[in-house]
């Protein structure tokens, strides 16, 4: 019989197949950090995002008062920093409860306006095989100068396609919701 907290997600009530077979599941971080969280740090709930690697917890702090807009970006800048010295030995107290729980790393960020700044975060490598056309794109990118090497001209490659195509891939995570629905009405093995 299946957990009643796995729902419909795949092994261990995750999304996903035997790359997160020994993950816990971390459908409820957002409702965790949300009772956890001081709720005095942020405006508003805080955006919490979740992977394979990582949780990231990103709260909207009030904006300081400017006269000037170009001075807004250093305003908002400074009180992120502000923050980020302020809360840092709770928010990594905070980190360790969640990385014990949830076995990913936390990292942390705060939105000022319309400034985001990201404390921490992973950069994960990823490993590909690429055939002569796509790393010609790649050296391409390099060689034009917008990017300074073949990684960073992939990571950039994927935030274009994440930015043009973010309606689609929200499509494709409802189809995959839906497939685990399917999966979790069909016969217990």
């Amino acid at each position: 019989m299946r957990n009643a907290q796995q729902g419909n997600r795949g092994p261990g009530g995750r999304r996903g197949g035997w790359q997160q077979a020994e993950l816990p599941d971390a459908g409820d971080a957002a409702a965790w950090f949300a009772g956890r969280l001081p709720d005095a740090w942020f405006s508003g709930p805080a955006e919490v995002t979740v992977d394979r690697d990582e949780i990231t917890v990103i709260g909207t702090l009030e904006p300081p008062e400017t006269g000037d807009d170009a001075d807004a970006r250093a305003a908002a800048q400074g009180r992120a920093a502000r923050f980020r010295e302020d809360t840092r030995s709770e928010r990594m107290s905070i980190a360790d409860e969640a990385q014990a729980r949830y076995a990913r790393k936390v990292s942390w960020g705060v939105a000022v306006g319309d400034e985001r700044v990201l404390f921490t975060h992973l950069a994960v490598p990823v490993m590909t095989r690429l055939r002569q056309p796509e790393r010609r794109v790649l050296d391409t990118l390099v060689d034009a100068g917008v990017a300074r090497s073949r990684a960073d001209a992939l990571a950039w490659s994927v935030k274009l396609v994440g930015a043009h195509t973010e309606e689609w891939l929200g499509k494709l995570r409802a189809a995959m919701d839906e497939v685990d629905n399917l999966r979790a009405e069909g016969p217990g093995l």
